[in-house]
């Protein structure tokens, strides 16, 4: 694989962790900010609605420039937000930061994206997404309780200073990495309007649909692991960030192994994954009030579902061959429109009378329903 893959990977660790730190610092700062915890808590909408607006927007916007000058214009915009954040005393300015800090973390992946698939050989697509998606990976096996103690040490802002400091090396990374050229190094740039004609082609919507879908119910679950650590499984708040880790570190193994499968065997990563993944949430929804099956269904619900959700969205770069400067940025929003309804649905469940396990019934649902829309166009994932 590329060095330059790695480097990219290293950016995205740095926005993956800015993503995920919020888990554990919103009361410290509703607290600084003379806010409500419930109004600090729209951080993370808008980080999330950001990034779904941010993929397709700053991808079209950097399309005709150069790869590595974009790249460093979002990672220089990133650094600047968060700077901009660790310094205010304002909630609004922090809102208004955290929505531009996804705007420039979208983009970035989005182009890294493309970026990283035009390196290597067709084949080894899925290897190249492995690597990106792994940044994301450690940064929930690291960021999230790192930036929790961290913020508890020192203050939110610290952990703020922290990312700002994460984008110097990796902008360093990105210059020497990465080689100026045109966007599209094999040819001129396509017209955006062909570009954006792909999303009507069937095949891809699809495949943007699963990814979505499964992804939904991975943040569905997600963010309510807290919860069901102390209320279900009856465990001390301490064990919140080793089931954190323990679910960031399954899907690190996840990405890593299906990366050596998904372009070769697309298919048999989606048949033994996507059954084996509605399993595990079903047992986990019988079973998280034993400590002992929480913990181990937290590694392995958090493999399938980046394994299974990395295959798909490499799938989405395989079915948009008529999109090389857009394709990043449709896998991009399709992500995050899933990581924006899951939670959103999960949240619904914990007024009901579903014993704190809710979010985890309706994770099982949405890869269920998944699994429904996949059989009949099942031709689509199988193909190398």
């Amino acid at each position: 694989m590329p060095l330059p893959v790695y480097l990219l990977s290293m950016a995205i660790f740095a926005m993956g962790t800015s993503e995920f730190m919020l888990a554990g610092l919103l009361p410290d700062i509703a607290a600084d900010l003379g806010v409500p915890v419930a109004t600090a808590g729209l951080l993370t909408p808008a980080f999330a609605a950001g990034m779904v607006v941010g993929a397709p927007l700053t991808a079209g916007l950097a399309r005709r420039r150069p790869r590595r000058a974009g790249l460093l214009g979002l990672l220089g915009l990133f650094l600047v937000t968060h700077v901009a954040g660790a310094l205010t005393g304002d909630f609004t300015v922090l809102f208004v930061t955290r929505f531009l800090a996804a705007l420039a973390n979208a983009g970035f992946l989005a182009v890294a994206l493309t970026t990283a698939t035009g390196m290597v050989p067709a084949d080894r697509r899925g290897r190249a997404l492995a690597v990106l998606l792994g940044g994301v990976t450690i940064a929930t096996v690291a960021g999230v309780p790192g930036g929790a103690l961290l913020g508890t040490l020192l203050g939110w802002r610290a952990t703020f200073w922290v990312v700002a400091a994460l984008c110097v090396p990796s902008a360093l990374g990105v210059v020497l990495g990465v080689p100026p050229g045109t966007a599209r190094p094999d040819g001129p740039v396509p017209d955006l309007r062909r570009e954006l004609a792909e999303l009507r082609r069937p095949r891809l919507v699809l495949v943007l649909s699963l990814g979505a879908l499964v992804n939904a119910a991975t943040f569905g679950t997600f963010t309510f692991l807290a919860p069901i650590v102390t209320g279900v499984a009856g465990l001390d708040p301490l064990w919140v960030p080793v089931v954190l880790v323990l679910f960031g570190l399954g899907s690190f193994i996840g990405v890593t192994v299906a990366g050596r499968l998904s372009d070769r065997r697309p298919g048999l990563v989606v048949a033994v994954a996507g059954p084996s993944l509605l399993c595990g949430w079903v047992v986990l929804g019988l079973t998280a009030v034993h400590p002992a099956a929480l913990l181990v269904l937290a590694l392995v619900q958090g493999a399938l579902s980046f394994g299974l959700g990395s295959t798909l969205i490499a799938r989405v770069l395989h079915e948009a061959p008529g999109a090389p400067t857009m394709a990043g940025s449709y896998a991009t929003a399709a992500l995050n429109v899933g990581a924006v309804a899951g939670p959103a649905l999960a949240a619904a469940t914990l007024a009901t009378g579903s014993a704190g396990t809710g979010p985890v019934w309706v994770s099982g649902a949405l890869v269920a329903t998944a699994l429904l829309l996949v059989l009949p166009f099942r031709r689509v994932v199988v193909r190398p």
